[in-house]
């Protein structure tokens, strides 16, 4: 496992320097102005002169990202359980949540904001809106699609929903969960992003926002590169927790 994740993350460091150089070749050979394309230098400068500062508010995105994450998990697993446990929930909840995904981010965020306030809830329960489905989504097509023998089985020794629900079609769900948590991992700094981008007191789309009003473009990819950082990290962390989470699972 360390040999996989340290070619893992030899292969990103180069793909980024390759990146990076032909970023600043481009820039050089079509002599594009800073204001509409900095060069990788102009953004370092920009990182090392304003570290502290993106770092700060790249925390605080951060933590939106990632307590909205922990609560859309949660959420989306628990609906999708009682989905699946009852059948009129399903009837009743499903459409609902078809209606919240239907309905585009940029609609509903401002409408949180103007509820919630410009603190840390609106942008929290924003990245939840983004991911529940696709959690709830895999799961619950997990929870369907268990071995139709098992349950063959679980309706001979007459089990309960609950039990047959615990002993095993929460087992053989958890691959699909693993998969809807590793697309969640990248939709959930969306839904922070976007409730920054409504209205917020910080965080990165908030500095891109006032870097972009005043020109300092440096600053705003800055940010967008600190951003690019966190869902990498977001994505392998996640990664690497659904490993342990499904040990069985083959990976390609």
């Amino acid at each position: 496992m360390i040999v996989a994740a340290f070619s893992s993350a030899f292969r990103i460091a180069v793909g980024l320097l390759l990146f990076g150089l032909a970023w600043d070749l481009l820039v050089r050979l079509l002599e594009i102005p800073p204001y509409m394309l900095p060069g990788p230098m102009r953004v370092a400068s920009a990182f090392h002169e304003r570290g502290f500062f993106l770092l700060e508010h790249a925390a605080l995105t951060a933590s939106e990202t990632l307590i909205g994450f922990f609560f859309g998990v949660l959420a989306g697993s628990v609906l999708a359980i009682l989905m699946w446990l009852s059948p009129l929930a399903r009837r009743a909840v499903l459409p609902v949540v078809l209606v919240t995904q239907a309905l585009p981010v940029f609609a509903i965020a401002p409408i949180l904001v103007l509820w919630l306030g410009f603190g840390l809830t609106s942008k929290i329960v924003m990245a939840v809106l983004v991911i529940f489905f696709a959690v709830t989504s895999a799961f619950y097509d997990g929870l369907r699609r268990a071995d139709s023998g098992l349950a063959d089985l679980a309706r001979l020794y007459r089990l309960s929903r609950f039990k047959e629900l615990l002993y095993f079609r929460i087992p053989a769900g958890l691959p699909a969960l693993a998969s809807g948590i590793r697309i969640a991992a990248v939709f959930a700094p969306i839904g922070a992003i976007v409730g920054e981008w409504v209205g917020a007191k910080g965080g990165l789309a908030f500095i891109m926002l006032q870097s972009n009003a005043r020109m300092q473009t440096d600053v705003m990819f800055a940010a967008l590169i600190l951003l690019a950082l966190m869902v990498l990290a977001l994505r392998f962390s996640v990664d690497a927790l659904t490993r342990r989470l499904v040990p069985w699972q083959r990976e390609d």
